[in-house]
């Protein structure tokens, strides 16, 4: 690994037979995470004062202190205070929504929205002949339909006079991967990075390692051998056999959430206390854009939203951390979402609806159990979805969610709450900044991008 200022970094590294890869990152720091947290748990026993602390530190190492404090005597707090960073690489989406089935979860994936992703590998849990025909039939549409699909959006959306061409270009481009990702698998391969500290990477993986999925399993036992690496005296935790046979019981049989009757769109449940609602009135009224309601609000009450939703937006919805989200099992039985063919050219639509039709025969002779056929579902096939949130979670939910730079499918979401929650409290004062133009074309798309400068 390359030095960063001459300090050698030490990586905590486990490579997978599936091609995966995990590595907890070392930053070089003098003061490691461990360290970091050993000094916050001593200020908080000790009036000394920082300073005297970092001598202590200096003199017996932070090793003993966390095995004692944090592992031995069950401080879970201590670990809050030192974090790290996880970078997981070479997993199908269906790892990442599970690593990010979190609510304090941080950290980036892939962007099936900027990036292209006709050479990505697939997850193929199978692995017959038949398995990767069906993952090979999904991507050979997604390279063929690229050429005329973007010549066929910059008939639809002419470059704006000014504009630069590049931009357009890369423009036109996010706007063709919005449509194609709908035929994506869910078992198309990503990376992703998480960023968590000490005790929520322990708590997080006292589930993953009990996960359906045997890929998620795996990962879960590599996380937890590169953080015993890197962090020993802070990955040692007992397991208690009670609770390991608890948190399997639960992720076994009700991890996955399935909703055979799930509406289009209907508001759930609505326990708002309208009377407190009313004592907010100025908050609500006279919140400027780009602001969030005051935390506090939250004590009104809750809302809870059931829709369907392609699987592809639901990796953009879950990103909300404030909402409860259930994690939906993939499948067909909510057909496929309409956006993603109305896209398509007359031509193409044809050939995608025959490949639909195909496609779900060829899955459906395989007889696989349902948790493991997501692999082979793409994206574009909708998924229930329940989210329950307070006011000023969802207020900031559907003001992020209803502009033109995101997802059509999941901004006509998005606008659809902000339209209910108005009908409910527009009363009570309650404002919103949105977006209303539902799926305008804009070449400000092209600048959201990451690169780096030549």
């Amino acid at each position: 690994m390359p030095p960063v200022k001459n300090i050698p970094l030490k990586h905590a590294r486990i490579d997978l037979e599936s091609g995966a890869m995990v590595l907890v990152l070392d930053t070089g720091a003098a003061i490691t995470p461990e360290a970091e947290a050993m000094l916050q748990a001593l200020h908080s026993r000790s009036p000394k004062g920082v300073l005297s602390h970092l001598e202590i530190l200096q003199k017996k190492g932070p090793e003993n202190f966390m095995a004692s404090f944090y592992v031995g005597y069950g401080h879970k707090s201590i670990g809050d205070c030192g974090t790290c960073t996880i970078f997981i690489e070479g997993v199908s989406m269906l790892v990442a929504k599970a690593i990010q089935d979190w609510m304090l979860y941080s950290g980036q994936e892939s962007s099936t929205r900027y990036m292209d992703f006709s050479a990505q590998p697939f997850s193929d849990p199978l692995n017959t002949r038949e398995s990767a025909l069906i993952l090979e039939n999904w991507r050979k549409f997604y390279l063929e339909a690229q050429k005329s699909l973007r010549e066929s959006l910059m008939q639809r959306y002419p470059k704006p006079a000014g504009e630069e061409q590049n931009i357009y270009e890369k423009a036109i481009a996010a706007r063709s991967f919005d449509i194609l990702r709908g035929f994506l698998p869910s078992g198309t391969v990503t990376n992703l990075a998480w960023h968590t500290n000490l005790r929520q990477a322990a708590d997080k993986l006292m589930l993953l390692r009990h996960h359906p999925l045997q890929e998620v399993r795996g990962i879960a036992r590599a996380v937890t051998q590169a953080l015993q690496q890197m962090f020993p005296s802070s990955f040692s935790h007992e397991l208690y056999e009670k609770t390991e046979e608890y948190n399997q019981r639960w992720m076994e049989n009700k991890y996955y959430f399935s909703d055979p009757e799930c509406p289009d769109f209907h508001l759930e449940e609505n326990s708002i206390n309208t009377a407190l609602l009313s004592k907010y009135r100025e908050a609500l009224s006279q919140r400027p854009l780009k602001t969030d309601l005051p935390k506090p609000i939250a004590e009104c009450g809750m809302l809870q939203f059931r829709f369907l939703l392609d699987f592809g937006s639901f990796r953009d919805i879950q990103r909300h951390r404030a909402v409860i989200q259930r994690m939906p099992l993939v499948t067909m039985d909510h057909g496929f979402e309409p956006w993603y063919l109305e896209e398509l050219t007359d031509e193409l639509r044809v050939r995608a609806e025959a490949l639909i039709r195909t496609q779900k025969l060829s899955l459906q002779s395989l007889k696989l159990n349902p948790e493991v056929t997501q692999y082979y579902i793409p994206m574009g096939y909708r998924v229930p979805n329940r989210i329950t949130g307070d006011l000023p979670a969802l207020v900031y939910l559907v003001e992020l969610r209803s502009t033109r730079f995101v997802h059509p499918t999941l901004q006509r979401r998005a606008l659809q709450i902000g339209e209910k929650i108005l009908e409910l409290f527009a009363e009570y004062g309650l404002v919103l900044h949105l977006d209303t133009e539902l799926g305008r074309f804009d070449t400000n798309r092209g600048r959201q991008d990451i690169v780096g400068k030549e």
